[in-house]
């Protein structure tokens, strides 16, 4: 992941959010129980460009987590970009996976892509019930920032 304009801004990998479900989807299936995923999860979260301080607080912050969540988002050019934290290992590797679904895309691919994936991808099941729900919240949360953006 990479910074845009000195603001950890999440640059997009694969060239649309299908593309970035498909390749994490392939990505988790390389593991053969959900304590691997879990690992290879939080890995991600490390490799997220720091979320400053001044950003870490109520106007930032994503409701209905069980852990604190912060969110920015801006446009740019007609994209989207987000940058996100948790103060949760965890939950920061899957703001990971989420900014790397949604960040660099349009407003239309980022409605039409709804929060499904986390469960087609075993994600929301293989977590605990408050994990689920906040991973949908943050998707939520990308996704009506681009409505009302």
């Amino acid at each position: 992941m990479t910074v845009h304009d000195d603001v950890p801004f999440v640059l997009p990998v694969e060239s649309s959010c299908a593309e970035a479900i498909e390749a994490i989807g392939d990505e988790l299936g390389l593991f053969d129980d959900w304590m691997e995923r879990y690992q290879y999860i939080i890995e991600l979260g490390r490799k997220l460009p720091p979320f400053p301080v001044e950003w870490q607080n109520d106007a930032h912050r994503v409701p209905g987590c069980q852990s604190q969540v912060w969110l920015e988002g801006k446009i740019d050019g007609g994209k989207f970009y987000f940058a996100g934290a948790s103060d949760a290992t965890i939950v920061q590797g899957l703001v990971a996976l989420l900014l790397r679904v949604y960040s660099g895309r349009d407003r239309e691919e980022i409605l039409t892509t709804g929060s499904q994936f986390l469960h087609d991808l075993g994600l929301v099941k293989a977590l605990s019930t408050n994990r689920g729900n906040g991973v949908e919240a943050m998707a939520q949360a990308i996704r009506r920032f681009a409505q009302e953006a």
